[in-house]
């Protein structure tokens, strides 16, 4: 690309970042990075009302567990700020103004009951209000394209209410362009007069948007495809401007695990997994989980949101930050909604769990679990290596590997019937004298000393190794038994085999 991309991700204070923000922060990082650009965050705080303390921070902090963070943004890199729009609403007064005076932009002074009052009519005739074109002009509403100057400027001066409308264009067919979908063509007729600017001095949306977009150089913006709507008005305010628009790239929506609708937080609570990426706690002390704090690596979620939405091409799945970087492309972003997939979440944690450091995983598991608060962290770390390919998370790893740390209380009763026969007491005796003269240097010297007795004996392999299993991990479960003995010592799995020969 000839210009130096820039791409904003600027979501709204409004409480935590949902899934599908975290989305769209991926997709503009990526985009950024693979392009040499810049990757800036704009908080935007216009919506004072909605406002909640800490939200901020909870972005910030959640664009940096997932490893995306901003290059510029709030106390970072600070070259087009500030980057709160709260602190820059002394701008915008003037390019309101300016739409005035070029004629693309009016005052309207109608107050709340009396554009209830046209919808009800409307309503009441089976139609919908619109403030545009076909109303404005006709004296059934208050504002300056039908008011004189000096009428507008005495209203104004007097303090009554008003906002700034964008005067948008009759009978014209918008031709818009969208990198994901494709040309778009848009009558004009059917647009409102949406407001840019109120009275108390506070820009809406879409007037901050435009004005920071065109002030911090914006080339392109990819947001999600609830904003598609809003484009014909932002196309048409570059042009009413006179500014070059940045390139637009509207994402699919995140849909529920049935393909149904828009993904929630309800969603998520009723099905077991959560929609935000850490854990948030809200203003009334109601506490959302989080991905990090269930368990997950944030190089999962990273991976995992990428494919919601997006395909490489070709059959992989799992990929780095790098290789993201690296192959991700916006023409091959679908414009169909991405369902989610809450055990596909799992697959790709599960997969990422066997890329980890054995003894970076047993930090994790020790000061989880009070248990191995006594326990030598390498040995903690030998048992990680041998269970966690069975587990998806590290809360996974005491039903998978208690037995390593603490001798079964009791025996699986299924489990026991179909291991524990008549003649297994005998079997299990001899077996402690086995292993009594047996050097247990090696999980493998173990394995060929009692395989070798089994042979000798002459006796199906299960009628020893079942039983022996039972003794050592109270159920039919749990890695190579072998392994087992040897981590846990000869003396422990002698004493072990003793007591459930005394339990039976």
């Amino acid at each position: 690309m000839s210009k130096n991309v820039r791409v904003r991700f600027a979501p709204s204070p409004t409480g935590p970042l949902h899934i599908g923000g975290v989305r769209t922060a991926l997709f503009n990082y990526l985009f950024a990075k693979k392009h040499g650009g810049d990757f800036v965050l704009r908080i935007e705080d216009t919506d004072q009302n909605r406002y909640v303390e800490r939200a901020e921070d909870y972005i910030v902090n959640s664009l940096n567990w997932c490893g995306i963070p901003f290059d510029e943004g709030p106390g970072k890199n600070e070259k087009f700020g500030p980057y709160k729009q709260s602190e820059r609403k002394h701008l915008y007064k003037q390019y309101a103004d300016q739409l005035i005076d070029s004629g693309n932009a009016y005052y309207a002074f109608d107050t709340s009951e009396q554009l209830n009052a046209h919808r009800k009519g409307h309503e009441a005739e089976g139609k919908t209000f619109i403030y545009n074109w076909h109303n404005r002009e006709k004296g059934r509403l208050v504002n300056s394209l039908i008011l004189t100057e000096a009428e507008t400027q005495a209203k104004i001066e007097a303090g009554e209410h008003y906002v700034v409308r964008f005067k948008s264009p009759q009978d014209e067919t918008l031709h818009l362009k969208d990198i994901i979908r494709g040309d778009i063509s848009i009558d004009t007729n059917v647009l409102d007069d949406k407001i840019l600017f109120k009275s108390d001095g506070m820009p809406t949306y879409h007037l901050a948007n435009i004005v920071d977009d065109h002030l911090m150089e914006i080339t392109h913006v990819i947001r999600g495809e609830e904003w598609l709507p809003s484009l014909a008005l932002h196309q048409l305010l570059y042009d009413a401007f006179g500014w070059e628009a940045p390139e637009f790239a509207h994402l699919p929506l995140i849909l529920k695990p049935t393909g149904k609708g828009k993904l929630s937080k309800r969603d998520g609570d009723k099905l077991g997994f959560p929609v935000f990426p850490l854990e948030y706690t809200a203003p009334d002390g109601t506490v959302s989980r989080g991905y990090k704090e269930d368990g997950y690596f944030p190089e999962a979620v990273v991976n995992f949101l990428a494919f919601l939405g997006w395909n490489p091409g070709t059959e992989q799945e799992i990929f780095s930050l790098e290789e993201l970087v690296k192959d991700f492309d916006l023409v091959r972003v679908n414009k169909a909604g991405a369902r989610f997939d809450p055990d596909k979440t799992k697959w790709f944690n599960h997969h990422y769990m066997q890329q980890q450091l054995d003894i970076g995983l047993a930090e994790k598991f020790k000061s989880s679990q009070p248990e191995l608060a006594e326990i030598d962290i390498n040995y903690i770390a030998l048992v990680v290596g041998l269970i966690k390919e069975r587990a998806t998370f590290v809360s996974d790893f005491w039903n998978l590997s208690h037995f390593f740390f603490t001798a079964p209380t009791n025996y699986d009763e299924k489990a026991a019937k179909k291991a524990w026969k008549d003649n297994t007491d005998n079997l299990m005796n001899e077996l402690v004298v086995v292993i009594q003269k047996t050097e247990a240097d090696s999980a493998e010297t173990l394995r060929t000393s009692i395989k070798e007795w089994i042979t000798f004996k002459e006796i199906g392999f299960g009628k020893v190794m079942m039983p022996l299993r039972l003794a050592l991990v109270g159920a039919l479960q749990g890695p190579d038994v072998f392994d087992i003995m040897f981590m846990i010592g000869k003396d422990e799995s002698i004493k072990r085999i003793e007591i459930a020969v005394n339990s039976f």
